[in-house]
């Protein structure tokens, strides 16, 4: 599990350039505009305001529990919007080590206003863990991810946020999205299930179970023949966690749908809009792109 624990702001080549890390570069204004968002922010790779606020009129937000098969119940933050048919996809949001942070409840939000049901469930709920909203120090949030994972519940919980949502809308199609630890656990959520109809992860672990600084042999990637789910991949070239050869190694052994992108100017966490390490021509790509591919995957 030592891909899923990189340190986001620590695992990116010092040559990456800061341009977008404080203006709003064209990527990030395609990204609010995509988003719905009224007015452009002023500055990103810090805290700031919401992309899409919790009042924003044409969704609903909420905080609620959701029942597990094991483990007990843990709460997840939901967004959708307004109005809601039995069809309308829905999304489950897999956590960074952050946990379910202001970025990922903003992710939640955009999702939403873009005409999904989303739901990110609180991993690290049963942990009473310290809030991510503008941490810095992944060392605080390490031990919970290596509890979360001991639990064993993470495989249950995303699919219990996932039943949960399917309450409210039977009809629909469901897609997984992740970031970083969260992506490493979207890849593992579908190896060998079917429970999503298209996945997007960003800059996960692609060597589920194998250590990313292992040398790669001839069946570092034979798990590839059991994925079937439809998968989107959005990693930086930049990122000295996780190999770009190991990507392109892996997404090319996929017998699945697939896409991938690996940006020449960015490394990790670059789709984080509240921490230095974003950038926002990738993260405005990357963010066009998956909703292109849920459009694709999800629409009845």
């Amino acid at each position: 599990m030592a891909d899923q624990l990189t340190d986001p702001l620590d695992a990116t080549s010092a040559e990456v350039s800061r341009r977008g890390f404080v203006a709003l570069g064209s990527g990030a204004a395609l990204a609010v505009a995509n988003a719905g968002v009224a007015a452009a922010q002023t500055t990103f790779g810090q805290p700031h305001p919401p992309i899409v606020a919790p009042d924003d009129p044409a969704i609903r937000v909420t905080t609620q529990p959701i029942t597990t098969p094991a483990g007990g119940p843990v709460d997840a933050y939901v967004a959708h919007p307004r109005t809601l048919t039995r069809t309308t996809p829905g999304v489950v949001v897999v956590q960074h080590i952050w946990g379910v942070d202001a970025q990922l409840r903003d992710t939640v939000r955009r999702l939403a206003k873009a005409g999904y049901i989303a739901i990110a469930p609180f991993l690290y709920g049963r942990l009473n863990p310290p809030s991510g909203d503008g941490a810095t120090s992944v060392d605080t949030f390490r031990p919970f991810a290596q509890q979360m994972n001991a639990q064993g519940f993470v495989v249950t919980d995303i699919l219990a946020a996932r039943d949960d949502i399917a309450t409210v809308v039977p009809g629909a199609k469901f897609g997984l999205i992740g970031f970083c630890m969260g992506g490493s656990l979207v890849l593992q959520e579908i190896i060998g299930r079917t429970n999503f109809a298209a996945a997007s992860m960003f800059y996960g672990g692609v060597r589920p179970g194998t250590p990313s600084d292992a040398a790669t042999t001839a069946s570092t990637f034979d798990f590839t023949s059991r994925v079937t789910t439809p998968l989107m991949g959005s990693f930086g070239a930049r990122d000295t966690s996780i190999k770009p050869d190991d990507v392109r190694a892996m997404f090319a052994r996929l017998g699945s749908p697939h896409d991938l992108k690996i940006y020449d100017e960015a490394g990790h966490a670059f789709f984080d809009d509240t921490r230095a390490s974003y950038v926002a021509g990738p993260a405005g790509d990357a963010w066009t792109r998956t909703l292109a591919w849920y459009q694709q995957y999800l629409s009845a």
